[in-house]
């Protein structure tokens, strides 16, 4: 079970988050995405909305049908998601030992 499932339980949001966290700096595609978190391509678009609202992540397009994402690291909340990521992925693995 992955750390935020463990925490939050396990919802479309968290699983989308976590999957941008674990591949940070890799082009993400919404089918990649959805093939990586074992959700339907409907659900990875409706729950990227309000992180894409909140500027968590950001998008591009290439083309005019491409669309990307990737975390927007420059954003402050996104750093402090990514340190609660690490610091609580880190405890997990000091209490399994």
């Amino acid at each position: 079970m992955s750390p935020l499932e463990t925490l939050f339980g396990k919802t479309a949001q968290l699983s989308v988050l976590e999957y941008l966290i674990k591949n940070r700096g890799d082009i993400n595609y919404l089918s990649g995405i959805a093939q990586g978190t074992g959700l339907y391509h409907s659900s990875v678009a409706r729950v990227l909305e309000p992180l894409l609202a909140n500027d968590i992540v950001t998008e591009k397009k290439l083309g005019k049908q491409m669309r990307t994402f990737a975390l927007n690291e420059e954003n402050k909340a996104t750093q402090r998601l990514i340190a609660f990521y690490e610091e609580l992925k880190q405890d997990m693995l000091s209490q399994s030992t």
